[in-house]
């Protein structure tokens, strides 16, 4: 984390996980809620109350935990085992969306734990790697790597003995997950590499088979999206998040059009990143209009506060405050109050009237916002506050405010391996030190500000490092790609010369017959399987061929097997037709195969009177 996106209020990010792929417009909510009052069996009761109970989070969340609860309820009154293990998986998700929250982290951690135990006590494998890979994500969040790292270890252990590609794939991707945050980069990114990889080997057999693949497809684009912006480069980022965007337009999902919204905003926020900030408003002002045609006015609040951070990033805090009063911005706080997360919003007014100097309006709101973020919001986040009220006090020559303030940020920035929030708070304190005259403790920050600054030029060489050994790691899979598919076309072409020979030995065998008198049935059984073999053969060529053209598009192929068996079936029945009549007509001993004949009975009797006595 950088001090830059400290300044760009990240927490609001976070607040808007829940709508990532969830978002629904008021209409879809309704009908849903009349689907599940309609339910008669079992299954649907479940399906609906899992549906209704996770996009209840972008809407009521108190609603949310009525339908989870009832969900759970349900399961546990009809004793299905799998059914109660689901139940508790997905309110687990659903809590783990608001992931910012400690409250949501622990509800979510209970809940996965809840089904892990009953996967445990059922001998259910399957569930019991999925709820270990849940948990080892939500432990991220925490933040607990070492825990993550553990559980997601085992996960991979249970599911690497089970026939379930898609596990293995969600194995690996939170494996990547997790070296990532343990700055294991290029760990994390053999890792994705390979869940891509066996999700790309996946056959899609159904439809069924087909959407799960191209989920998991998705998730792997996103994965490297996420890490390749995690060391900087923002250019292979965008193109991976661009590859996810575009596979879309192969989902068929009724939430795709949301979905799409949601991934403007966040490739703008990758634009952002990269600096190029116009190319980035861009984005954000089309994810709103996106959000606005679809008739759903809580989908534009992520490109609401994408822009706020903007004029923050740009040092536009007057901007900012604009946009806070704007239409837009009371759109933001009533959501937010909706969610009783009304901490947030004073937290982003405080941080602009300490930009614009109006100290007084931001010591309020920092008043507001200090008990919600103290109780409710995990440890990363509370980072950003006690920054910004340490700047607010030394501004305003509150030293010892200030000072408390910056040592907070500081602890919890060494247990969170955030450096640049050691060293910014070390730099702050060192400065007020020295304005005191305490030049003891002054000496003890400066030198603490320097060891991080020491830290931190090291890790951005480590940075820069990992993106080349990022750069290699991927040429050295598609080295490996290549080199499978040139032994995969050797091994078809032994394959095809092979069966050619095959064919053409299968023809000398039919004609041999022919010149002798064997039985007529016995010829047109063998010529008719060897001018099947000769002419599947060709379909078989053709096919291979003209994939270049169809690309696998059904239409086109079925135009080209039908134009190609119009040509050559009648040509299959009139040569086999006249090659077989010629042989059985022809069923007796001919000239040749009178000479053959004479020619081999010969040498026989010239051998065995030579070794007569």
């Amino acid at each position: 984390m950088t001090i830059r996106m400290i300044r760009c209020l990240q927490c609001f990010l976070i607040c808007f996980v829940c709508l990532r792929g969830h978002a629904q417009d008021p209409a879809a909510l309704d009908s849903m809620k009349r689907a599940l009052a309609n339910a008669g069996t079992l299954e649907q009761k479940a399906y609906w109350y899992d549906n209704l109970s996770r996009t209840m989070m972008n809407v009521n969340p108190a609603a949310a935990d009525s339908l989870g609860e009832k969900y759970i309820f349900l399961a546990e009154e009809s004793r299905d085992r799998k059914l109660i293990f689901d139940a508790f998986v997905s309110n687990g998700i659903r809590c783990g969306y608001f992931r910012g929250q400690r409250k949501f982290v622990e509800r979510a951690i209970d809940y996965f734990e809840k089904a892990l135990d009953v996967a445990r006590q059922n001998k259910m494998d399957k569930r019991a790697g999925a709820a270990q890979l849940l948990l080892a994500d939500i432990y991220l969040a925490v933040p607990d790597k070492d825990k993550a790292l553990r559980l997601a270890a085992e996960a991979n252990s249970r599911i690497s003995t089970l026939k379930d590609d898609s596990l293995k794939v969600e194995a690996n991707n939170i494996y990547g997950k997790v070296y990532l945050a343990r700055n294991d980069r290029i760990l994390a990114l053999r890792h994705h590499l390979i869940a891509l990889d066996i999700a790309e080997e996946i056959k899609a057999v159904d439809k069924a088979t087909k959407r799960m693949k191209s989920g998991l497809l998705r998730n792997c684009y996103l994965n490297l999206a996420t890490f390749y912006s995690s060391i900087g480069d923002y250019d292979k980022a965008i193109d991976k998040y661009s590859v996810a965007y575009k596979m879309l337009d192969d989902m068929t999902d009724r939430k795709v059009p949301y979905q799409r919204c949601i991934d403007i905003n966040a490739i703008g926020n990758l634009f952002a990143m990269k600096k190029s900030y116009d190319i980035a408003i861009s984005y954000f002002e089309r994810s709103i209009r996106m959000a606005d045609s679809l008739k759903f006015a809580t989908l534009k609040l992520p490109g609401y506060i994408s822009l706020l951070n903007q004029y923050l990033r740009m040092d536009q805090p007057g901007k900012a405050l604009n946009y806070l009063e704007s239409k837009e911005g009371q759109s933001l706080k009533v959501f937010l109050d909706t969610f009783r997360m009304a901490g947030v919003m004073d937290q982003a007014y405080a941080y602009v009237y300490t930009e614009l100097g109006k100290y007084d309006s931001a010591r309020k709101y920092f008043d507001r916002a200090l008990p919600f973020f103290e109780s409710n919001m995990n440890e990363t986040n509370r980072v950003l506050i006690y920054l910004q009220m340490g700047k607010l006090f030394a501004k305003t020559g509150e030293s010892a405010k200030a000072i408390e303030n910056y040592q907070k940020a500081k602890e919890l920035g060494e247990r969170n391996g955030i450096l640049e929030v050691v060293r910014e708070a070390a730099s702050r304190m060192d400065t007020i030190y020295q304005q005191k005259g305490d030049y003891k403790s002054a000496s003890l920050y400066n030198s603490i500000y320097h060891q991080y600054k020491d830290s931190i030029e090291k890790e951005k060489k480590v940075q820069e490092l990992s993106q080349e050994e990022a750069e290699a790691e991927q040429l050295r899979t598609e080295r490996l790609e290549k080199e499978q598919e040139e032994l995969k076309r050797r091994n078809n072409n032994i394959q095809y010369v092979g069966i050619t020979l095959g064919i053409v030995l299968l023809f000398i065998a039919l004609v041999i017959l022919g010149m002798f008198k064997v039985s007529a049935g016995l010829i047109r059984a063998i010529g008719f399987f060897v001018f099947l073999m000769l002419f599947e053969f060709i379909f078989l060529v053709f096919k291979k061929k003209i994939y270049a053209i169809t690309n696998g598009e059904p239409w086109k192929d079925l135009l080209f097997m039908i134009a190609l068996a119009a040509l050559l079936v009648p040509l299959h029945h009139w040569l086999e037709h006249r090659v077989l009549h010629y042989l059985t007509s022809h069923n007796r001993l001919t000239a040749a195969g009178q000479h053959l004949r004479k020619k081999l009975f010969r040498r026989t009797k010239d051998e065995f009177d030579s070794t007569s006595p």
